[in-house]
């Protein structure tokens, strides 16, 4: 492929869109985004992204890969503000009512607002790349099995690479239907929550913590994610089952928070400044596009993000899969340009399944959630909360699940021998 006649499309400007279009830059003469939202500079929400104004979770290996695809992302969101610490010693984790025993670690966190991430990534991405906004894509345009661009409400485009980063509600599947593909095979598991956000007024050093993590569990389905962000505020998170949301009231929704594992939420909420009203969002299923199952794709076509599998963003590893993702498309271009829809789908797929199971794991231990519940799943659910009673009495054990939740180390870890014996005899 000569890299000065060649054109890629990436469809989506959010996160995942935008580093897949900074890795293509390194490969094709023309990068181009298209959105159909707008893109500012500025960090502010946008109508294309309803969930910006919740918590989300930038986990330690994602921003790590972040800044090694966009040179500058760190020192630009801790220059704009962004909170730094250690997620071990200055969070506090409750998992399944166990707060995890808090020390040092060479583990490095980040907190900032969605909006101001976004923002960022925009900033700081080859100036190569071309944003088109207020752009709608309509469909794909194919010749013998390999994709030729995009139609667009404004006229065709040529590309010989198109990344669908159009979030959960893609058109991908129907596009490439429209072209005589067989539609991927989808995973779907819905837990059924609601989140309800609210902005308050932050003293830095008023607490021994920047963040508060607490799971929702079988025993409590009420649960947060509360975290320092640029700005001096604290964004709180509250979720909840579809029956028992979150309230959108002001005074309502301090007083769910009472409900939570910890006393801390609720104290933070009942005595800081509220600066924003109580806003509410409802969270779809979780979706995993099987596209390494299809017999047939056109060469060419690529999706990452929420695009290729959303999860149920209470686990906050969305950012961190679609940072990931491409990482690996990098590491496919540079062995080979041939082949690379089949080669990608192939492999991403076994970047996305730790992260899958885990996430719809943990759905499913809510008996209204509809989902296969292997032994396996039965077993590793089972393992886990073992893990979480003992990280509440044991340091090591509690650094290791921080690392194994954070991407930094495999979940296998846990297996090992010397830790599958403190687990045993602190749990």
């Amino acid at each position: 492929m000569d890299s000065r006649q060649s054109q890629a499309v990436v469809v989506g400007g959010s996160i995942a869109g935008l580093l897949a279009a900074q890795v293509l830059s390194r490969w094709f003469g023309r990068v181009i985004v298209l959105d159909r939202d707008e893109l500012p500079l500025d960090p502010v929400h946008r109508k294309g992204v309803p969930q910006s104004r919740h918590g989300h979770g930038l986990l330690a290996k994602g921003h790590q890969v972040i800044n090694e695809l966009v040179p500058g992302f760190w020192d630009e969101l801790v220059g704009q503000g962004a909170v730094t610490g250690d997620p071990h010693q200055d969070l506090l984790w409750y998992n399944e009512g166990n707060l995890l025993k808090r020390g040092p670690s060479t583990m490095t966190t980040v907190l900032a607002g969605r909006p101001l991430i976004e923002s960022v990534l925009r900033r700081k991405v080859s100036p190569s790349i071309e944003l088109r906004p207020r752009t709608t894509v309509t469909g794909l345009l194919e010749k013998d099995g390999r994709l030729t661009g995009v139609r667009t409400e404004d006229g065709d485009l040529a590309a010989d690479v198109v990344v669908d980063a159009s979030g959960r509600s893609n058109r991908g599947p129907t596009w490439l239907k429209e072209l005589g593909y067989e539609s991927a095979r989808e995973d779907e598991v819905n837990a059924g929550l609601v989140y309800t956000s609210r902005e308050y007024r932050r003293e830095p050093g008023a607490q021994d913590f920047i963040g508060v993590l607490s799971g929702h569990h079988p025993a409590n389905p009420f649960g947060c994610g509360a975290g320092a962000k640029e700005g001096d505020r604290w964004l709180v998170t509250l979720v909840g089952l579809s029956d028992v949301p979150p309230p959108v009231e002001p005074g309502a929704f301090e007083d769910y928070a009472a409900r939570l594992d910890g006393p801390e939420v609720h104290r933070l909420v009942t005595k800081a400044e509220p600066l924003t009203e109580p806003v509410r969002y409802r969270i779809g299923p979780s979706v995993r596009r099987r596209y390494e199952k299809c017999s047939r794709l056109p060469e060419g076509f690529l999706a990452i993000g929420d695009a290729l599998c959303c999860f149920n963003p209470v686990y906050g590893q969305g950012m961190t899969l679609a940072a990931l993702s491409a990482q690996y498309l990098a590491e496919c271009l540079e062995t080979d340009g041939e082949n690379l829809t089949r080669r990608y789908f192939g492999g991403v797929a076994k970047i996305v399944e730790p992260a899958w199971a885990l996430s719809t794991g943990g759905d499913v231990r809510f008996p209204h959630v509809p989902g296969p519940r292997s032994l396996k799943t039965r077993f590793l659910n089972g393992f886990l909360s073992r893990v979480h009673r003992a990280s509440a009495v044991d340091e090591v054990v509690g650094r290791r699940f921080v690392e194994v939740a954070n991407g930094l180390t495999r979940p296998e870890t846990l297996f090992a021998p010397g830790m599958v014996r403190r687990i045993l005899r602190n749990s």
